[in-house]
């Protein structure tokens, strides 16, 4: 595999866009493939066997467009299909997300740390792993968050319907004391503006997707894959609408480009 091929990024839809964003930053050699596979958002309501059909699906896809390693850019899409999709692909880096439990049990002040994440990623083996691991000292308290991925998918990010929704979920948390709140959906950091105007200044806001760039830096550096340059305009599918995914691309991400279909 040539070091110059695409990195494939994916997502249930658009929020994939924040990692991205942050691969754009630390990688700006590596010339990037984006799927967002809106026909089927969101994910954090559906089977992990739907899920992962959809994700060796997408794979599938990249791969035949050369992408050199793949980033599972969704909380759910990683817990129900990373360990199946590396092992089909052993020799290929994968980089999954998972909410940041760890940075956000060692942030906290009040020991009192809110999740707002989707059904499916609370309910996963894998998150449930990541509090026994890492949030054994402090309390951490859920906020499962339906129709907010469909607020963002929709480039809805200042509407008043989706402040009311943001504040019905954060409401419970801060009541309970959290003063850090992890963004356990990709979707979720394109709120950070609108949920700073809910939370106060002190409270914490935490996403992993810095880190998922660091780690796909190290497993690239490993296999002898970084790029050198000069990158790529990056290429966008939908499974969805294409048009609107390009209507919101500038809202999100400040790019102009053509979205083909899936």
């Amino acid at each position: 595999m040539p070091s110059n091929a695409p990195v494939g990024v994916f997502d249930s839809g658009v929020g994939g866009l924040s990692v991205l964003r942050e691969i754009r930053q630390l990688l700006p050699a590596e010339s990037l493939l984006y799927v967002a596979d809106s026909g089927h958002v969101p994910y954090g309501e559906k089977s992990a066997e739907y899920i992962r059909a959809r994700c060796q699906l997408i794979s599938e896809h990249l791969l035949e467009q050369g992408a050199k390693a793949l980033v599972l850019a969704c909380n759910t899409a990683t817990a129900a299909a990373a360990a199946e999709l590396r092992e089909r692909y052993p020799s290929l880096p994968i980089v999954g997300m998972e909410p940041a439990v760890k940075p956000a049990a060692a942030a906290t002040r009040s020991g009192v740390v809110g999740v707002l994440a989707t059904t499916g990623t609370l309910k996963s083996a894998r998150f449930a792993a990541l509090l026994d691991r890492f949030a054994s000292d402090v309390r951490v308290v859920t906020q499962p968050c339906p129709g907010l991925v469909e607020c963002i998918e929709a480039g809805e990010l200042q509407a008043p319907a989706t402040r009311a929704l943001l504040l019905r979920y954060v409401e419970p948390l801060l009541t309970e004391g959290c003063d850090t709140l992890i963004l356990g959906c990709t979707h979720y950091p394109f709120l950070r503006p609108l949920l700073a105007t809910l939370v106060p200044s002190s409270v914490r806001l935490i996403d992993t997707g810095a880190a998922v760039a660091r780690q796909l830096q190290r497993l690239l550096e490993r296999h002898g894959l970084l790029a050198a340059g000069p990158a790529q305009p990056t290429r966008y599918w939908s499974s969805g609408d294409a048009r609107r995914f390009a209507d919101v691309l500038p809202l999100l991400l400040g790019d102009s480009a053509n979205v083909l279909s899936l």
